[in-house]
């Protein structure tokens, strides 16, 4: 006699595939030489990151005075990169650490490469803070510690200062975040390699693990903590970035709407960018069965979600600004829309309210050619948002004799080609030689998000129930 028993969602995991599949299609690109489309991209990486070096090689010898920047737009190029790759980090810890306190399933084909996404996507971003600097090799500075040269200390009331803490923090705890998740696997390669120097590096990074029940016990504990540690930086990081503008007074900036706004918009280009990577390994590792509709759909609903949020912020701007009756607010707001880069304000609201509105459609937020496409459009969007932030509020202040146009240099450009080519090289080496899968946690959730363990689904039912006899 049969009964119901729960309701069953879409698998996770799809293909029919054994725990012995996922180590072998998992393990495959580690352990196999590198293919010809991974040594083709990994070239053009490799290229474009020797161009990008050469431009700041130049900007650290010859000056910042190769920048566009003029006596009004002070900060423009350097500062919108910045604050674009810090968000573009935040979805890996979103993934990794919330999701894993919330236990997502969908979370365990994902995580890994977002966690690796964030890790890059932050160097990539403290490299304008050292381009910014001027002089690269003073930047220890910056660090509040006993030294020689007289009662020099930081300024601990500038937001420019807590950026340096909360990167800092954040970039440690997502390293080893990353890390810890990677020993089971790492230990997996070691046991399978063949030649001396895998073993040797693999045994080396896998820190001796054993895999019995008291070490699987000290992984799970110790994942629970850095998630809780993690958690609260996901929204205090770039709550701090957003202090760079709302503790000041310049028109446009001074608001307290933008540190939930940041964040916000810091997760809804992070998960845009996780889209287009999972994509694309998705395709070149053969990855399907593990990165699944499933995965990218959820994260298109994510991405729906936040990108509503930005909008509902663009709006409150607006409003606010109307409201306060503050002349010179609303002037820079009226200035974005309709001044001389009224273009920028249109492509940035075009981009991150209007077009994640199509991800409602389900056949959209199911497509695959669409979801890189809308993804892709997201991120220039996000772009597009710091840069009219930054610009539009400097290059025309009080004084209408001070106004000024910005114009990026070829050093600017260079400067910001420079991180794509160092963190797509980045990325590439990570997919090559580390496991872009966790095995561990795909494995256990195998029997209960699995094609492998047979279900029967009723008729009628889209999702289906789960029936046993």
């Amino acid at each position: 006699m049969s009964h119901v028993s729960a309701v069953v969602r879409p698998p996770l995991v799809t293909g029919g595939k054994s725990y012995h599949d996922i180590t072998e299609d998992v393990c495959r690109q580690v352990e196999g030489k590198p293919t010809a489309s991974w040594k083709i991209v990994f070239g053009i990486s490799s290229v474009v990151l020797f161009l990008g070096t050469c431009s700041v090689f130049w900007t650290w010898w010859d000056g910042l005075g190769n920048w566009g920047l003029n006596k009004t737009v002070g900060w423009a190029w350097d500062i919108t990169n910045f604050v674009w790759w810090v968000g573009i980090g935040h979805a890996g810890t979103l993934i990794s650490a919330i999701l894993l306190l919330f236990r997502q399933k969908w979370r365990t084909s994902v995580n890994r490469a977002a966690e690796a996404m964030t890790i890059f996507a932050v160097i990539c971003a403290a490299s304008f803070i050292l381009m910014h600097a001027g002089r690269a090799w003073l930047a220890y500075w910056c660090i509040p510690f006993p030294n020689t040269f007289g009662s020099l200390w930081v300024n601990f009331n500038s937001p420019l200062i807590w950026d340096v803490f909360a990167i800092s923090t954040y970039f440690s705890v997502s390293c080893l975040f990353w890390y810890c998740g990677l020993i089971p696997d790492l230990a997996t390669i070691r046991d399978r390699a063949k030649s001396k120097v895998s073993k040797f590096i693999y045994g080396l990074l896998s820190m001796g693990w054993n895999g019995n029940t008291k070490t699987w016990f000290r992984y799970e504990y110790v994942s629970l903590i850095l998630a809780g540690i993690s958690t609260p930086l996901v929204l205090s990081v770039h709550t701090i970035v957003s202090f760079d503008f709302a503790t000041s007074v310049i028109p446009g900036w001074h608001t307290t709407i933008f540190p939930p706004y940041f964040v916000a918009g810091a997760i809804f280009s992070g998960f845009a960018m996780v889209n287009n990577l999972l994509l694309i390994v998705r395709w070149t590792f053969k990855l399907q069965d593990y990165i699944t509709i499933e995965h990218i759909e959820t994260m298109n609903k994510i991405i729906t979600v936040t990108g509503s949020i930005v909008g509902i912020a663009y709006i409150t701007e607006f409003f606010i600004a109307a409201y306060s009756g503050v002349e010179y607010e609303q002037y820079a707001f009226i200035n974005r829309a309709f001044g001389p880069y009224w273009w920028a304000y249109w492509a940035m609201m075009t981009c991150n309210v209007v077009t994640p509105q199509l991800f409602w459609i389900q056949s959209i937020r199911r497509s695959i050619m669409w979801t890189f496409a809308l993804s892709v459009v997201v991120n220039i969007g996000m772009w597009f948002e710091r840069f009219v932030i930054i610009v539009t509020s400097l290059h025309r202040d009080y004084i209408p004799s001070s106004w000024a146009m910005f114009s990026p240099t070829i050093i600017d450009i260079g400067d910001y080609v420079f991180t794509f080519g160092l963190f797509f090289f980045l990325f590439l080496l990570f997919a090559k030689y580390l496991p872009v899968i966790n095995m561990a946690e795909v494995k256990a959730v195998m029997k209960s998000s699995s094609e492998r363990f047979p279900y029967k689904v009723k008729p009628g039912k889209s999702t289906g129930e789960k029936v046993t006899e």
